[in-house]
């Protein structure tokens, strides 16, 4: 895939997120870019997978301009986002163009590290999970989230959720979740989290400013309210985010297994990113470690169905049950939910 073609597949995909507005930022600088500053050779020449099946060279770039903006120290990129007026593409190319001039350094920083999205929308089906493991097993539990970045969503049980007529989680919350809930509708009882903790190769700690910027110019300029949930999550965020190899850290996590509580290791969006020999450890050790107490093992994750969202799946240890909850938007959208 050239260069181009990458930073149009993604802007179509931005589109159908709702994101017309880095929809167009990303055509026009595919358009703008061309070799012969160290900053356009580097993406012009990088290896392997450039599009957002592999390294997301589109929203490295994407999230390093979003950067400059929310630093305020690109006027001219600050001129044309939102909130200010829409503007033309002669208006975006001409930003992007002094962004390319005057910020190359720190474009090529954003371009070293591949998109963290710490989308807490994802936590509705987190919570419905919950819910329904906590009637379901009568524990206390404790959760793992492997690929977890900054941690935002080891927080779900904080979260409340609108479904439809029900509403699970807490009444004094900073972030209720309101996705178009299709399908069935989610029940049980409230869950007592004993402990949080997740893991991820290069996590983000929302004490950093350095690192809470990251996390915001990874969120689309166009969706503010994305922005804002996000940083009220991470304002209320209580939990440890360990840097290390998923099936590493899971083998020592999992030495922790007891019959006096649950389990639940959990993972969205994250697992394809795992090479073949780290999922196969992780799966591994989830159903030796149930040998010592009940584990559940969720995932929300992009199979074979394309363009249909991500299937979500409930795996319980020791007995083996799999169960399929339905189907889920990748930003957390709408959730068409298949209760256990």
């Amino acid at each position: 895939m050239s260069l181009r073609d990458a930073f149009e597949v993604q802007a179509q995909h931005n589109e159908r997120l709702e994101s017309p507005f880095t929809a167009r930022v990303l055509r026009i600088a595919g358009q703008k870019l061309h070799p012969g500053t160290p900053l356009t050779d580097r993406m012009f020449t990088w290896g392997g997978d450039i599009g957002a099946s592999g390294h997301s060279l589109p929203l490295r770039f994407l999230a390093g301009l979003h950067a400059l903006v929310l630093t305020g120290n690109c006027p001219e990129l600050v001129a044309v986002y939102p909130p200010n007026p829409t503007p033309t593409d002669t208006e975006i190319g001409t930003a992007i163009d002094a962004a390319l001039t005057h910020h190359a350094t720190v474009l090529d920083r954003w371009l070293d590290n591949p998109p963290q999205t710490n989308e807490v929308r994802r936590a509705a089906v987190l919570i419905a999970a919950g819910h329904w493991l906590a009637q379901h097993y009568k524990l206390p539990m404790r959760v793992l989230e492997l690929g977890a970045s900054a941690g935002l969503n080891l927080m779900w049980d904080q979260f409340a959720l609108k479904a439809g007529n029900a509403r699970l989680g807490p009444k004094d919350t900073p972030v209720t979740l309101s996705p178009d809930w299709r399908g069935d509708v989610p029940t049980g009882t409230t869950p007592t989290v004993l402990s949080r903790q997740g893991v991820d190769l290069m996590p983000m700690d929302m004490k950093n400013p350095d690192d809470l910027l990251r996390m915001s110019s990874y969120l689309w300029a166009d969706q503010p309210e994305r922005l804002a949930r996000s940083r009220a999550a991470a304002a209320m965020l209580d939990a440890k985010v360990d840097a290390g190899d998923a099936a590493d850290w899971l083998d020592t996590q999992l030495a922790q297994v007891g019959p006096d509580h649950l389990t639940l290791v959990y993972h969205t969006i994250a697992w394809q990113y795992f090479p073949p020999e780290t999922q196969a450890r992780c799966a591994a050790a989830i159903e030796a470690a149930a040998q010592r107490g009940p584990v559940a093992h969720f995932s929300m994750e992009a199979d074979e169905l394309e363009g249909q969202g991500a299937g979500m799946q409930l795996a319980l240890w020791p007995e083996g049950r799999k169960l399929t909850l339905g189907r889920v938007d990748f930003h957390g959208r709408w959730v068409d939910w298949t209760a256990p």
